[in-house]
């Protein structure tokens, strides 16, 4: 398994691709500018089969269409976020992108403790609402991929709707309790490890849930 990180659309979002022993590849997140994507695949002699979206605001399904279509690769969602992929206002892509959208309309809903499968890689969903009522983070192996959920030495915005802080910090202290060492590849900016969280980040090792009940 190798994993290259891409920074795409107009707020950088971080698209993952996780390249298979067989030449294929998922993507988690695409984050608009899909043709920077298919330079990377083609560059790199890969692909792609499989689209894991960790939420569905714009910044991280924007060209999610375009890359399904012109790759045939299925798209997962959580069932809580999947009318965000044909909703302009429902993914923020008027205050995201100007107003600029392509709806998804060929997916497949996941839930908690889904597994998705390419070659030797499975890739188990973990719902972590907080952000989003369905945002989930990726385990594969001994990486995490956590979307807006988890950042380094900070968390996701629950400011929009359908966000939590109450839930989020919830979701936060299941992140936490998964035992074993983990890398964190998040959402925007750069990655970490799950050892370092719980050890420095306030979020997963104060006592501030209780602040929020």
């Amino acid at each position: 398994m190798k994993i290259y990180r891409l920074p795409l659309g107009i707020l950088s979002a971080n698209c993952y691709v996780i390249e298979s022993e067989k030449g294929n590849a998922a993507a988690v997140d695409i984050g608009g500018e899909y043709p920077k994507l298919r330079r990377f695949l083609q560059e790199h002699s890969l692909t792609l089969k499989k689209i894991l979206l960790t939420h569905g605001h714009y910044d991280h399904m924007g060209g999610t269409a375009q890359a399904a279509s012109d790759t045939g690769a299925q798209v997962y969602i959580h069932e809580n976020d999947a009318q965000m992929l044909t909703s302009r206002q429902a993914s923020l892509a008027e205050a995201i992108s100007g107003g600029a959208f392509e709806p998804v309309s060929d997916f497949t809903v996941i839930s908690d403790g889904s597994v998705i499968s390419l070659d030797e890689l499975n890739f188990e969903v973990i719902h972590t609402p907080g952000h989003t009522k369905g945002s989930v983070c990726y385990k594969c192996g001994s990486n995490i991929f956590s979307g807006d959920t988890l950042f380094r030495m900070s968390i996701g915005r629950t400011d929009f709707p359908g966000g939590s802080m109450a839930e989020m910090l919830s979701s936060i202290r299941k992140l936490s309790e998964i035992s074993g060492s983990y890398y964190v590849y998040p959402g925007h900016n750069e990655e970490s490890d799950l050892d370092f969280e719980r050890k420095n980040n306030p979020y997963m090792n104060g006592n501030l849930y209780e602040d929020f009940i």
